[in-house]
């Protein structure tokens, strides 16, 4: 919205009436009240509108049940996308994810758009959800929608008021031992991953979809970064791949009784998998470049620090 902000372009956002606005707080946006479940609450909302950028989703998948997931991700993108093509609007961009393509295979370490869902829906709903509201899009193209989905990877930068990704922020403020598997991540900046929804609105194909990723980093290598771009001094604690099971189990049992956590059975057992991604269709056919993950670290922490976020998790003093 930012970005929007910037190039002038009116920006019309939707919200529910129990929606929180503070990561938007301070941008240029005339709201108004709806639901993505409700096409009711959407045609008078798509009233004049030109682009549709589609980014509502449960992201925290970890601490939602499956259902809402698929509800909310799969079931709203569609009635967004159905309330589009009868206003008529003249492109529609879906945010998906990277976590659309599944895992790496062995004999491919980068994954780019080619590939496809390959795990089971129930070992990964989130990623099985934004799998299928891709085909929806694919479907709506053939009834005249003009849309393209974008994926970004795991975003770093400001107004992570939930600190989905900045979590790793935080973890190396408090300092200690900060758990490493062998396995890595792909990060894209905040802004560049703005960027490339609006340069998708501006140049993507109909049906196309465009992975907005930066740099691939062990989980080691982020840590790393981040000590040495905020001066702190967290340690890794290196996991092993065979320890990522029974572990997986244990936060397994834990989350069955009723003990929330930062991650699920899931998330641990990735975390030993090298999750890397090729952004060449991007940088090619939309014209973006993608900066280093020192820099998105280092916005993101500014913002937190101007917002007074850290203190908010008991941070204060850094």
């Amino acid at each position: 919205m930012a970005a929007l902000n910037q190039r002038g372009i009116e920006v019309v956002g939707l919200r529910r009436k129990t929606s929180p606005d503070d990561a938007v707080a301070g941008l240029d946006i005339n709201f108004v009240t709806g639901d993505i479940l409700d096409i009711e609450t959407l045609r008078p909302a798509m009233e004049g509108i030109d682009w549709v950028f589609h980014v509502a989703a449960i992201s925290d998948y970890w601490r939602t049940p499956a259902e809402v997931i698929y509800r909310v991700n799969v079931e709203g993108a569609r009635t967004v996308m159905e309330a589009a093509l009868q206003a008529g609007v003249s492109r529609f961009v879906l945010t998906s994810s990277t976590a659309s393509l599944g895992m790496p295979r062995a004999d491919k370490p980068l994954m780019d758009e080619t590939d496809v869902f390959n795990l089971e829906g129930a070992d990964f709903p989130y990623g099985y959800s934004k799998h299928l509201a891709e085909e929806a899009m694919r479907e709506y193209v053939g009834k005249g929608l003009s849309a393209t989905a974008v994926l970004p990877s795991a975003v770093m930068g400001p107004r992570d008021l939930r600190f989905n990704v900045g979590e790793l922020i935080i973890r190396a403020l408090k300092g200690g031992l900060v758990p490493t598997p062998d396995g890595g991540l792909n990060f894209v900046d905040a802004t560049d991953c703005s960027e490339g929804h609006i340069a998708a609105a501006e140049h993507g194909k109909p049906g196309e979809r465009y992975l907005l990723a930066g740099d691939n980093l062990t989980h080691a290598e982020t840590l790393a970064i981040i000590n040495e771009t905020l001066g702190t001094s967290a340690r890794p604690l290196h996991l092993p791949r065979w320890t990522l099971p029974p572990l997986a189990e244990i936060v397994n049992v834990l989350q069955l009784l009723g003990i929330e956590l930062p991650v699920d059975k899931g998330r641990v057992l990735f975390s030993g998998e090298r999750i890397y991604y090729d952004n060449e269709r991007a940088r090619t056919e939309l014209g973006l470049s993608f900066r280093p993950f020192a820099e998105s670290v280092q916005s993101a922490y500014d913002w937190y620090v101007a917002h007074d976020y850290l203190q908010k998790r008991g941070i204060h003093d850094h």
